[in-house]
């Protein structure tokens, strides 16, 4: 049997998923992976092993001892720093990627039409759905959550449901930036409402910090909530750590004062 090869357009929507799936789900089982190989043509195992390739160039996967496979290919190594150099671009690849099935009317042949992967609702769609919907609506989300193991970075909270993804520097401040998963912690709604408010920084050595308005605010009740978490150190992320050059033009633009350095 003929070895199918990987095109450069399937290994982009391959990694698009493998950033969005925290290091443990990259199985055959994992339903994502699933519904990417029947788009694909290919089976579960051939997709996870693609992203256990991957995950054999992540810094932060084989610095922390963890392994990938090793039939990472030059193609692989090429899509992995075009991703790292321009995520927005190679993010409106991925979500624009359909099947080479795709017949003149926009739609899969009717045999295929069921194995289209929409990987936000796990649900069948068309592929012209796929491409109105704005680029890397989720992806940013998903990945950011995915970074942390699906953990508010400060508290441990772990229902993805109270959690969001939260821009270091603003989406509309940094374009290049605002799909790129080093822009990004995952907080708890309040935290992250803080934070987004310049009422929570993180410091140099990758501590929490709150501002005084909180820490010395006259409610009781503000107080003792936050100030348990004031200097805490944030979770280790599992791919990519906060960007310091971004953590520092948050502090110098967005934070409303601590009583401390930072």
């Amino acid at each position: 049997m003929a070895i199918k090869r990987w095109t450069e357009a399937e290994t982009k929507r391959a990694l698009y998923l493998y950033f969005q799936l925290p290091f443990g789900q990259l199985h055959s089982g994992n339903t994502e992976i699933i519904a990417l190989a029947r788009m694909f043509g290919r089976t579960p195992s051939s997709i996870a092993m693609k992203l256990a390739n991957f995950a054999s160039l992540d810094p932060k996967i084989t610095n922390s001892g963890r392994k990938g496979l090793v039939g990472a290919t030059a193609l692989d190594r090429q899509v992995w720093a075009d991703f790292n150099g321009d995520w927005t671009r190679l993010i409106a690849d991925a979500e624009n990627f359909v099947p080479s099935e795709l017949g003149e009317d926009n739609t899969l042949k009717e045999e295929r039409r069921d194995f289209i992967y929409e990987p936000f609702s796990g649900e069948a769609t068309t592929v012209a759905a796929i491409i109105e919907q704005r680029v890397g609506q989720n992806f940013f989300r998903r990945a950011v959550l995915a970074n942390y193991d699906n953990k508010c970075c400060v508290t441990g909270i772990a229902d993805p449901r109270l959690l969001n993804a939260s821009h270091i520097v603003p989406w509309s401040v940094d374009k290049k930036n605002r799909h790129n998963p080093e822009n990004g912690l995952c907080l708890s709604a309040t935290f992250d409402r803080a934070f987004d408010r310049g009422l929570m920084a993180v410091d140099k050595s990758g501590r929490a910090r709150f501002s005084d308005g909180l820490l010395k605010s006259e409610s009781a009740e503000t107080r003792s909530f936050f100030r348990p978490y004031e200097g805490t150190v944030l979770l280790e992320a599992s791919r990519f750590n906060p960007n310091s050059e971004f953590l520092q033009w948050h502090h110098e633009n967005c934070f409303l004062g601590y009583h401390g350095n930072v």
